[in-house]
């Protein structure tokens, strides 16, 4: 070998025995991963990938996404020696308390760790939204001169992530978006934890890949450094596909007795393993955690080489914003999420007069009027958008013909569309939603929950939200589902209870920052209410409010309520009053938002004087008991409906005036 290439063989060794090393301290970790993805690695990092650890969050820079994040120590121990704020202190620290190199790579704790990822799939479908995001940006942006987004999304994936079905419909997505920016090297190891991945997966994942009109490149030597980099940038020089490079790869490479076994996919090697495996490669026994003079210095001259790109980048930026201040202007208020002066005021106002409307309809107009005003806010349907109102007017469908249309059809594929608008929103300079049925947020849920761990400002849209949707049935109409949303942390639910409180339901969420907002909207037409003798939909910000107080405003009985429940809440009220209980009506659309408010004012709603309440929800009863007490009662639905229309569902599951009565009278 001559010295450049003994030089590649130490650094990837470097990356192998860093690997080893820190799992075999932890007593716990993947270390077969890393050691046999090395060189691939190696070659993207110091190759081809556009990065300065100087400034993690340049605009500029392209993606790596770990696909595979049970092999994290490979990503942690490249971010080590290319000068990210990794340093060998928190390799020594790995799955430990506090640490910033946990067990799975997690986005927001790890410098350069651009999305969390450890359940398979999901770090592949994000990275599809991260290269939705450049391709729009891109055609946005760029003009003749200069186009500051031309950059990449770089990834390793497994054989476990190509298993899961999120990796298909996120393939298949990218495929037909032609996302020629989107490289994924697949770790192509054939070992999983049960053994040979040919117990479970005999597909020829290179003819899937093709059929989804994929770049297929393969290499046939996961240590042959050149026939990899020429196979990245072929991917590369191909910019009107996705490109998958199968490479295949001997699990643990370096250790004598456990390459290419189970055993070291998810487990320690031992001392003794590691011991013999350093001896395999040449390395020194007695020494951990050791990197060699010059493996750092050879990618100190590629932070130096990234950060000549960024300034080179900088200054061609400088130039463009100078020539181009409408651009510019809207890139900054993108990426400060600044909303244009007058914003609330373009907000629709409902009047009582305007009848009885569907809240996913008033959704709509008001994700339309917030769009007119804020153009990088982008997102579509997993082919509901007529349904889900979620069609931007003023705007195309994106598609590979026009990037920067701002209507995304997202197909069938409710899972992948939840994920890529994640990654969507992982990007700066946009805002991303996506929308299905209530009923379907069980297929995204694994996104939706990642999307609270990453704090993520991603927007779902949720219709057809209970029994009320009528004759699609069992099926269609969700039950535990808005309980099963709430139960994740971070994730803010709200089930507004008309049209003006739809509009402030998108008003909180395009401000909302630190975690995602969940829409559940009604298909049923819901009367307006009258906001000159209620309380205010403003109040809406605040997750619960009086909406119409008891006459002396000394209620006796609080009915508590969400969604197409309010107005039952408010006729029952009426009929109370007259029978003598002075009742209040209290409207919670989002329990989250009320959990978030002081206690002064969750008194003055929920009084602790007054401890009979009746909860109305059309759902779930679980996790009421916290707002009605001891001695309260929850009126829903814990159990399936049935086919019919929905105003006899309602009444027949107990949602009628009649019976919201009765309760009330038996409580008193």
């Amino acid at each position: 070998m001559n010295q450049t290439e003994t030089l590649d063989q130490l650094s990837i060794n470097t990356i192998r025995t860093l690997s080893m090393d820190a799992v075999q301290k932890a007593n716990s970790g993947h270390p077969g991963m890393p050691m046999g993805a090395a060189p691939m690695a190696h070659v993207l990092w110091t190759r081809f990938l556009r990065y300065n650890p100087e400034d993690p969050n340049w605009f500029g820079r392209d993606r790596f996404v770990l696909s595979a994040g049970h092999g994290c120590m490979l990503l942690y121990s490249l971010l080590h020696l290319s000068g990210y704020k990794v340093s060998i202190d928190d390799l020594k620290n790995f799955r430990q308390m506090h640490s910033i190199t946990p067990g799975h790579p997690e986005y927001g704790l790890t410098p350069g760790v651009e999305v969390t990822t450890g359940p398979l799939g999901q770090g592949f479908a994000h990275a599809v939204g991260m290269a939705i995001a450049q391709q729009h940006l891109s055609a946005v942006y760029k003009t003749s001169d200069f186009n500051p987004f031309d950059y990449h999304i770089y990834g390793i994936c497994s054989d476990g992530d190509l298993m899961e079905g999120i990796s298909s419909e996120a393939a298949s997505m990218a495929g037909h978006m032609a996302l020629g920016n989107l490289i994924f090297l697949y770790d192509d190891n054939e070992i999983s934890i049960e053994g040979d991945t040919g117990i479970a997966f005999t597909e020829d994942v290179k003819a899937r890949f093709e059929a989804f009109q994929w770049q297929v490149l393969e290499v046939k030597d996961g240590n042959d450094l050149d026939a990899i980099e020429k196979a990245i940038a072929e991917a590369k020089a191909d910019t009107s596909r996705p490109s998958l490079i199968k490479v295949r790869t001997q699990i643990a490479y370096g250790s004598p007795n456990k390459v290419g076994t189970a055993g070291s996919h998810g487990s320690p090697l031992g001392d003794d393993e590691v011991k013999a495996s350093k001896e395999f490669l040449g390395w020194p026994t007695d020494k951990f955690f050791y990197v060699p003079d010059e493996v750092q210095e050879q990618y100190n001259q590629r932070k130096e080489e990234g950060k000549k790109l960024q300034a080179d980048w900088q200054q061609k930026w400088d130039s463009y914003t100078k020539a181009n201040p409408d651009k510019a202007a809207q890139w900054d208020a993108s990426v400060k999420g600044k909303l244009p002066e007058g914003f609330a005021e373009k907000l629709p106002v409902y009047k009582p007069e305007d009848g009885a409307v569907a809240t996913r309809k008033a959704s709509g107009k008001a994700l339309n009027a917030i769009a007119d005003q804020c153009p990088w806010l982008i997102g579509g349907s997993a082919d509901l958008a007529p349904s889900n109102n979620t069609n931007l007017d003023s705007s195309r469908s994106f598609s590979k013909e026009d990037y920067a249309a701002r209507n995304f059809h997202f197909g069938v594929r409710e899972h992948g569309m939840a994920a890529a608008v994640n990654g969507m929103n992982l990007t700066e300079g946009v805002r991303a939603f996506g929308a299905t049925f209530l009923i379907f947020s069980d297929y995204l849920k694994p996104s939706l929950r990642l999307a609270a761990i990453m704090k993520l400002n991603s927007v779902f849209v949720f219709t057809h939200d209970s029994i009320g949707l009528g004759e699609d049935g069992t099926t269609h109409q969700p039950v535990e589902h808005l309980t099963a949303m709430r139960l994740i942390p971070g994730v803010t639910v709200i089930r507004p209870a008309d049209a003006n409180e739809t509009v402030q339901a998108w008003r909180v969420a395009i401000e909302h920052e630190g975690g995602p907002i969940a829409l559940a909207l009604t298909r049923q037409g819901l009367p307006t209410v009258d906001r000159s003798t209620h309380g205010k939909a403003e109040d809406l910000a605040k997750g619960a409010y009086i909406l119409k107080d008891a006459d002396n405003n000394d209620p006796k009985l609080i009915l508590i309520a969400s969604g197409s429940e309010v107005q039952l809440a408010l006729d029952a009220q009426k009929q109370l009053t007259e029978e003598g209980i002075a009742t209040r009506v209290v409207s919670m659309p989002s329990w989250e938002l009320f959990d978030a408010q002081d206690q002064a004012y969750k008194e003055s709603v929920l009084p602790k004087s007054v401890s009979k309440r009746i909860s109305i929800e059309a759902g779930s009863t679980l996790g009421w008991q916290k707002y009605i007490g001891g001695e309260g009662v929850a009126i829903g639905l814990d159990t399936f409906g049935e086919s019919a229309p929905g105003d006899e569902l309602m009444k027949f599951f107990g949602f009628s005036v009649e019976n919201v009565v009765a309760k009330a009278k038996e409580l008193m």
